[in-house]
């Protein structure tokens, strides 16, 4: 078989995102929420930022607070709680939660 020198396969590094049955397990309970976390897991996986101002211009609502980024799901109705690790392309996810969840705090302890 004779490979085209002029073939370019280019590479993209996709984002580890760990883990995604924390998404599942609560669109199971919110399933009004599958659709915008779906779509929130599809353009993380596939952006490689390199810093919290980059991850703004796809999300200017996300927050840092504290450690961890907050971003703002399916019309401000949930918050997805995440620990991002720009230089090693991971994303934890810590939380996913409904605003009035989100509200009360708990998760920050």
């Amino acid at each position: 078989m004779r490979i085209d020198r002029n073939l370019i396969l280019r590479y993209y590094r996709q984002v580890h995102i760990i883990t995604r049955k924390r998404l599942m397990e609560f669109a199971r309970i919110h399933p009004d929420a599958r659709a915008p976390l779906n779509y929130w897991f599809a353009i993380v996986r596939k952006t490689d930022y390199a810093s919290f101002a980059g991850l703004r211009i796809t999300f200017p609502s996300a927050d840092q607070v504290g450690r961890f980024t907050v971003f703002n799901i399916g019309g401000n109705k949930f918050r997805l709680i995440a620990a991002i690790h720009y230089n090693r392309q991971k994303v934890y996810i810590r939380h996913v939660l409904t605003h009035a969840e989100y509200d009360r705090g708990a998760w920050r302890t």
